[in-house]
Order: C-alpha cells, then structure tokens, then sequence
C-alpha cells in the first residue's frame, strides 16, 4: 500500500489506504478488542468509588457504547459488500479467534448498564438488559463452539506457531457468567434470578476447564519454541483473563447464590456455592499472579528489542482488568487491605495502558494503517504475505 511521503499527506485521513473504502473491506473483528478494554476501565475505575472517577468511568462505558455500534455497523457493511472476502475469516487461523471479542465486548456494556443505567433510567431498562444477555450467551456459546470446531476441520495450526489468542473464542462464555451474577439480582422474579445463575455456572463451567486446557499446552508450547514473534507480545496477558473472569465470576455468582437458591427452595446449598466460590476465587488469584509476574517478565523482554504497535496492544487491557476487577471484589469480600490496595495500583496501570493503546490506536485510525485484513485474494502487494503460513501474526493483529 503506499505510503505518505509529504507532510501533507502525512497529516491527510486514510492516507496509507488506496480508498476509503477500504475501511470496510480491510475490517475485521480485532478492533472490537478496543471496546473490551474500554469497557473494563470504565467497570474498574467504578469500583474505586471515586465521585470524579465514577463520572468518567460511565463517559468511557457511553464511549464503548458509542464504538461497539460503530464497530459493529462497520463489520456487518464488509459482510455485505465484500462478502466473498470476508468469509474467508473462517479459514484463517488467528484473526477467527477474535470472534469472541464481539460477545466480551458486549458484555462490559451490559455490566455498564446494570451499574450506570439503572440509576441514571430506573429499573425499566432491565428486561432490555436481560436481552441483551442472553443474545451475549448465545453468541458466547456459538464462539466456544464453531471456532474450536473450525480450528479441528478448516484451519491449519501447529505448537510452534500456537499464542494465548486461542483462549479468546472460548473466554467468552466465562465473561458473560461473570455478568450473569451481576444480572440476577436486578430481576424480580425469583424463577429468573434461577434460570440466570444456574445458566451463569454452566457458562463459567463450559469455559474454565476448555481455556486451563489451552493454558497447559501454551506453557509446553512456551518451554519448547520459547517466545512468539515481537508482534504478538501483548498475547502473553492473555492469559490472565480466564483466570482473572473465572476468579470474579465465582465472586459474583457466589454472593448471589444464597439468595437465589433459597428463593427456589433449596435453602444451604447457596451457601455451600458461596463458600466453594470465594475458596476458588482465592487459589485463582493466586493462580493468575504467577501469571501476570511471567507476562511482566515476558514483556519486559520484548521491550529490549521494540515492541511493534498493533491492534493486539489492546491484549495489555482486558486481562488486566478483569483480573484488578477481581482482586477489589476479594478485597471487598474479605475485607483485607492487602487486596484492596493491589486492587487500586493494578487499575492505576490498566489506566496508564489504556491511554498509551487508546492514543496510539487513534492515531493509527487516523492514517488508516491499522486497517489491514490478512490474506484476502484480491488485496495487492500482501501476495506474499498470503503465501506464507496461515497463522502469520503480524498481518493479524495490525
């Protein structure tokens, strides 16, 4: 594609795309990582319970509100216009697994609306938030599925060219149990707030042990070939997101469970669910530290050589945030200090990402650099790129 060369064309919109509409054409589902991230500073920044910071976590969540829609008319216009060469993400061996960016994307919406709509528009916004968690369910589910079912049938993939991005199809379902618990007590009926929570453990419970067991061949595939390419750098937090949603969702389902079991007359098993909750929601944490030590060591590594800035930056943000989301809801659990003040320093460093991803992402936006789709037939000058194997990274998470 050609490149600015005058500072005119330095500062021009698009000007590293051959056409405005190859916006369209050259969009994909990676971009929905940016609600993801925007969302989950927004739900974090809320838990701090900060007036100033509470009235700029509900400007992020309208903001996430505003880009999921553009976003999402942007992809649906490709798939109508270009359709033949949108399909071709089936067969594509690392942009696919950002199809669960769509549903995670959603959800942090869906959180904002129970914490921020219900008090700006009363509790009358709450069936249409009940909507919009089962269509999350639904999509969440269809992603944990079709894409694994692809990666058997369609796709080509090896360990050596393996990444955490294997988690994100299957994450899903495990970030929209998390919002189920938060869902449930907002329902009136208790047969609801039953179908809600137990519909929320099968989601987290078809999620965690899929994603552990993607989590135990990435550590082989990390001992054996080492580190994936400087590109793929931010995928070493992804990791921690599982971990980090499987540990809050316990949490949230957990505080529910006493309440919504004994409405359905099973009194002292909710109980028992709120217990087993907060004890694994404890050995996760610990579980996601290690984690997030080695993804610090990892990156720390990375940044020697340079760290090229991509769309995947966005996998430093929601990891992140979901795992301080879970570490303030223990604090506040156990009323230990301790988490607490882990809790703030992590949303203070998920803030600071978020203002270096969002700024270069803008600016990546605003010169149409960013807009790049891998391996479609008819794109020139990435025929090459195309020959190459199918799970090459950079190309993806531009």
């Amino acid at each position: 594609m050609p490149c600015p060369t005058t500072p005119i064309q330095r500062f021009r919109p698009l000007s590293h795309l051959q056409h405005p509409r190859e916006v369209i054409r050259q969009f994909t589902p990676n971009w929905f990582a940016a609600t993801m991230g925007t969302g989950v500073l927004a739900l974090a920044l809320n838990q701090l319970a900060v007036p100033m910071l509470t009235a700029l976590a509900e400007a992020l969540w309208l903001l996430t509100i505003a880009l999921f829609m553009l976003f999402s008319v942007l992809y649906v216009a490709r798939w109508v216009l270009f359709f033949h060469e949108a399909r071709r993400i089936f067969g594509h061996s690392t942009v696919s697994m950002f199809f669960g960016t769509i549903p995670m994307g959603l959800a942090t919406i869906i959180n904002g609306f129970l914490l921020f709509g219900v008090p700006r528009w009363g509790v009358q916004i709450v069936p249409f938030v009940e909507a919009l968690w089962w269509l999350d369910v639904a999509m969440a589910l269809l992603c944990g599925v079709a894409i694994p079912f692809l990666m058997f049938t369609r796709q080509e993939h090896s360990i050596d060219q393996m990444t955490a991005v294997w988690l994100l199809p299957v994450v899903a379902a495990e970030v929209a149990a998390a919002s189920g618990g938060l869902l449930a007590p907002h329902l009136v009926d208790a047969h609801q707030q039953f179908h809600v929570l137990i519909t929320g453990y099968v989601l987290w419970a078809f999620s965690l042990p899929v994603a552990f067991s993607i989590l135990t061949i990435l550590l082989l595939r990390m001992a054996l070939h080492k580190l994936p390419h400087a590109s793929m750098a931010a995928s070493s937090w992804l990791a921690l997101g599982p971990i980090g949603t499987g540990a809050l969702g316990m949490l949230v389902l957990g505080a529910e469970a006493p309440a919504v079991f004994a409405a359905n007359g099973l009194p002292g098993l909710g109980e028992i669910a709120a217990g087993i909750g907060l004890v694994a929601a404890i050995a996760l944490w610990g579980f996601g530290l290690w984690w997030m030590l080695i993804a610090v060591l990892i990156t720390l590594r990375y940044l020697r050589s340079g760290i090229p800035f991509n769309l995947g930056w966005w996998g430093f943000t929601f990891p992140l945030g979901v795992y301080a989301l879970a570490t303030l809801r223990l604090g506040s659990t156990l009323h230990l200090g301790f988490f607490n003040g882990v809790g703030v320093v992590l949303v203070a460093a998920l803030a600071a990402m978020w203002l270096i991803v969002a700024s270069r992402t803008v600016q990546g936006a605003w010169r149409g650099e960013l807009f790049v789709s891998p391996c479609i037939a008819n794109l020139r000058g990435l025929s090459e790129k195309c020959a190459k194997a199918p799970t090459d990274a950079a190309g993806a998470f531009r």
